[in-house]
C-alpha cells in the first residue's frame, strides 16, 4: 500500500505548528480576500484556509498568495479531484478536506499540495492512518463529540494530531488547545460576517489579536 511521504507530513507539521488557530475564510467578495486576509496577518495569524464554498475561492489563493507571500495559504472544503487540482493550481500550499474517500487520499501522496485530511469518526480515521496519515481535520468538531471524542481517540491513535474545526468559538478554542493531541484550532469566528461587510479591518486584526491572546 502506498504510504504518505515523508515531504508531505513534514509540510502539514509545518503549517499546523505555525500558528495555533487556523480562520476558515468564505471570500463573497473577491475585493475582500487581500486586505482580509492582511488584516489576519496584522493580527498575529499566518496561517488560512480560504474555502472553495464560493466562486471567488481559487482566485483569492492566487491574489493572497501574491499579496502576503510569508504567509501560508490553503484551500478548505475541497471535495473532489477536480478542485484539488484547481486548489494546487492556483498556488495553495496545503489542501483540506470536509471528509476522506480513498481517491483523495490516495491522490494527494503525490501532490504538490499536501493534504489535512477531515475525519469524524474512528473508521475514517483509519482511512487515512493506513495511508501514513497522522495529521487530520476534525470536523464537524461540536456536532462530532467535541472535547471528549478528541480525547477517545487518544487511545487507539496516540500519535495523530487534529485540528478541530466546525462549532468551535473564541470561548473553546482555549479548550481544544488544552488536549494533547490538538495542534491547531480553526474556525469562522475569527472572520464575523458583520466586520467583513463593514469592510472593517481593523476589527478583524483586533479579533485576531485578542483571539491569540485569549490562548496564550
Amino acid at each position: 500500500m502506498s504510504q504518505i511521504s515523508g515531504f508531505h507530513r513534514d509540510r502539514i507539521r509545518t503549517v499546523l505548528k505555525a500558528s495555533p488557530l487556523m480562520p476558515v475564510i468564505t471570500i463573497k467578495h473577491l475585493d475582500e480576500a487581500v486586505p482580509l486576509c492582511q488584516a489576519l496577518f496584522d493580527g498575529g495569524i499566518c496561517v488560512m484556509e480560504i474555502t472553495l464554498r464560493t466562486e471567488h475561492g481559487l482566485k483569492a489563493i492566487e491574489r493572497v498568495r501574491e499579496a502576503i507571500p510569508e504567509a501560508w495559504v490553503g484551500a478548505g472544503t475541497v471535495t473532489c479531484l477536480a478542485q484539488y487540482r484547481q486548489a494546487e493550481a492556483a498556488g495553495a500550499q496545503f489542501i483540506v478536506t470536509p471528509g476522506v474517500t480513498e481517491e483523495l487520499l490516495e491522490f494527494a501522496l503525490t501532490s504538490e499540495s499536501p493534504l489535512l485530511p477531515g475525519i469524524s469518526t474512528a473508521s475514517e480515521l483509519m482511512l487515512g492512518y493506513g495511508k501514513g496519515y497522522r495529521e487530520f481535520k476534525f470536523f464537524p468538531a461540536e456536532v462530532a463529540g467535541g472535547t471528549p471524542a478528541l480525547k477517545a481517540f487518544s487511545g487507539p491513535f496516540p500519535d495523530a494530531t487534529f485540528c478541530p474545526t466546525g462549532g468551535v468559538r473564541r470561548d473553546t478554542a482555549r479548550d481544544y488547545l488544552s488536549l494533547g493531541n490538538v495542534q491547531t484550532v480553526g474556525g469562522s469566528w475569527l472572520t464575523p460576517a458583520d466586520a467583513v461587510a463593514k469592510k472593517d479591518w481593523a476589527k478583524i486584526a483586533e479579533i485576531a489579536r485578542g483571539s491569540l491572546s485569549d490562548i496564550s
